[in-house]
């Protein structure tokens, strides 16, 4: 029933009745008018019937509506408003509304770079209920803006977004109103906010894999500048197709009395035999009072309770949890990746006002550093079994995020699992993944490895981006912790590598920023990251770079039979610097956290890109056009 009445909202409230302005004349604004003021009424009664029967299926508490029906874009210097997807990003609504071909198709990347160049507006009519209305406490919460994004509600500017790897959550009960209310969402051009941040530096940035020529703005590589995914500007394996849009999940949340923020399972001691896990409950009150937690396990006897004194703002409740015997979280190969679902629910003064269930696995992850005749260990430990780690690395799996569905995500897990993989390592030029994807590794006892969402780049630093990035890793660490497949966090992929062995040393030595590069560089890597993972995910292994070796002024040495004996490697000589494959037998690390080589598409990928046959020469401009490996260009 729902489903048709949402349909018959869109039909109701089209673009045109938004924007008359849209039509073909006047005549025909008028000829409709008594019918959009139908259309406005029913449609008001329609999404109220619609409110209360979302709302009625949610505690009583609490109200969690998401804000995806009706929006429409347009391009800021345009008049005309289309209509849009959120979760959602301006190229795939670009391409539904025929105004941009595929890009991945031909050359039709070309054709889209001035996509980035302009600024966009999104906006739709949120409808607040009544019963919303009256919670003591609204706020709007965006799971992911991309990425200079100015929230407006009603006219009034709530938030300035800078950075697409975080969430936002902001207070909206002064602004709302009961009824219709006006959300608009400003997306500032990616390129121009970031231009004059490159001309103001009397150095350039190293950004390799910024394609920057591509994108037709010469050699300002700007994305060190923006707190974005860095393949979006281009990379040795993809295009450039940089993406402005509301491209997670927005809502509207009312509450009363109370709100769960997030619980974090602490596990300080596991064994077969019995596991210490605390359990630390922030929660958000509006009142004081005495608050009680009680913790609940499907498939355990046991339960937990903690009362405790809340005053207004936020509060930290903490109980200790023993579980007896557990049934222990295995990788793929090894057991069974048990999950038990935990339900932890909030009292205040004797009313429950909110409860939140996540699945957790019960393990003990341990990177071992132990000091032998070669130099230091680095392998993984799990529930006092040594495991040797098969995998990949994981890149995202398009440019335009928000089209992926649960599907794709679970044929990429099974494929691992299928292959015998037991760990996937999350790169540091993409994102923080989908919940979905943590989830399903967990689900099937696929290990994470971690990196923060740095790459192959020096990136600037000032007081105020070290805060941002400071609550960026906030964010996502207090998001993924409490996932047993989450193995290590890892600050960047070979930024460190970089300094040593590919020159940047020598050349920012020569400009005379040396000093000061290495001191933001430390200051992120060996600081802000290191105190997040500490504070925030105790128990868990920070490695700062990836390769790394353990010291943050020594080289990572490769080429060489012993490479990096105290740390993992990245070894890409069979590609890159075209050794033998039999190299494969002769280079050694403690761990290998990248190796390969380019593979050519499979023949029906290519299809999709290149179906005409005179594409199919390898040489042509569409396959040349498509091979981003500089170096692994194909050879005579």
């Amino acid at each position: 029933m729902k489903c048709y009445l949402l349909n018959l909202i869109d039909y109701l409230y089209t673009p045109e009745d938004k924007n008359p302005g849209n039509r073909q004349n006047k005549n025909q604004y008028k000829q409709t008018h008594s019918i959009m003021n139908f259309r406005t009424l029913l449609r008001s009664i329609i999404v109220c019937i619609i409110s209360q029967t979302t709302f009625s299926a949610i505690a009583e508490n609490m109200i969690r509506q998401e804000i995806n029906q009706g929006w429409t874009f347009k391009q800021v210097r345009g008049n005309n408003w289309y209509p849009a997807t959120v979760p959602g990003v301006v190229h795939l609504d670009l391409m539904a509304n025929d105004i941009i071909a595929d890009p991945f198709y031909r050359l039709n990347e070309r054709g889209v770079q001035w996509v980035d160049k302009e600024d966009w507006e999104y906006k739709t009519t949120l409808f607040v209920s009544p019963t919303l209305y009256s919670k003591q406490n609204i706020e709007l919460y965006f799971k992911g803006l991309d990425t200079y994004a100015d929230v407006y509600l009603n006219d009034s500017c709530l938030l300035k977004a800078d950075n697409m790897h975080r969430e936002w959550r902001i207070d909206a009960k002064p602004f709302v109103k009961e009824g219709e209310n006006d959300l608009r969402i400003y997306f500032h051009s990616p390129l121009k906010v970031d231009i004059p941040k490159f001309d103001a530096l009397h150095y350039e940035n190293e950004a390799g894999n910024d394609q920057s020529e591509n994108g037709g703005i010469f050699d300002k590589k700007t994305s060190v500048f923006a707190r974005k995914a860095g393949y979006h500007y281009g990379w040795d394996w993809g295009p450039r197709l940089v993406t402005s849009g509301i491209w997670r999940p927005a809502y509207i949340i009312g509450w009363d009395d109370a709100r769960i923020d997030n619980v974090h399972y602490i596990q300080e001691s596991v064994n077969a035999k019995q596991a210490k896990i605390k359990a630390q409950v922030t929660l958000y009150t509006d009142k004081a009072g005495e608050a009680t937690i009680q913790i609940k396990a499907d498939g355990i006897k046991n339960s937990w309770t903690q009362k405790a004194a809340v005053k207004p703002g936020k509060n930290i409740i903490e109980t200790s949890l023993v579980i007896n015997n557990p049934k222990l979280w295995w990788t793929n190969g090894l057991g069974e990746a048990h999950l038990y679902p935990f339900t932890t629910t909030l009292s205040i003064n004797g009313k429950e006002a909110d409860s939140r269930t996540e699945k957790l696995g019960i393990r003990e992850i341990k990177v071992i550093r132990d000091k032998d005749e070669a130099g230091t260990t680095f392998y993984f430990r799990l529930n006092g079994i040594d495991i040797f780690a098969k995998g990949a690395n994981y890149i995202p799996q398009d440019n335009f995020l928000p089209r992926l569905t649960f599907e794709n995500y679970e044929k990429t897990i099974l494929d691992a699992v299928n292959a015998n993989m037991n760990m996937l390592r999350v790169w540091g030029g993409g994102i923080y993944e989908d919940d979905i994807f943590y989830d399903l590794c967990d689900q099937y006892g696929i290990l994470v490895w971690q990196d923060f969402m740095f790459g192959c780049s020096t990136y600037p630093m000032n007081p105020d981006m070290l805060e941002n990035i400071r609550q960026e890793a906030i964010d996502n660490v207090v998001r993924l912790r409490n996932h047993p497949s989450i193995a290590i966090w890892c600050g960047n992929n070979e930024n460190h590598t970089a300094w040593f062995n590919w020159g940047w040393m020598k050349k920012y030595e020569q400009l005379g920023v040396l000093e000061e590069m290495r001191k933001d560089y430390k200051d992120l890597f060996h600081g802000v990251l290191p105190e997040v993972v500490e504070a925030y995910d105790p128990t868990a292994f920070y490695w700062p770079s990836s390769p790394y070796g353990g010291d943050p002024d020594a080289k990572c040495e490769s080429g060489t039979t012993n490479w990096n004996p105290d740390g993992d490697a990245h070894y890409w000589g069979v590609w890159h610097a075209k050794d033998s494959i039999a190299n494969y037998n002769f280079v050694r690390a403690r761990f290998f956290s990248e190796y390969g080589f380019q593979s050519f598409p499979e023949y029906q990928s290519v299809l999709q890109y290149a179906p005409e046959e005179r594409d199919h020469d390898i040489f042509s401009e569409v396959m040349m056009a498509h091979q981003r490996g500089g170096v692994a260009m194909p050879m005579v």
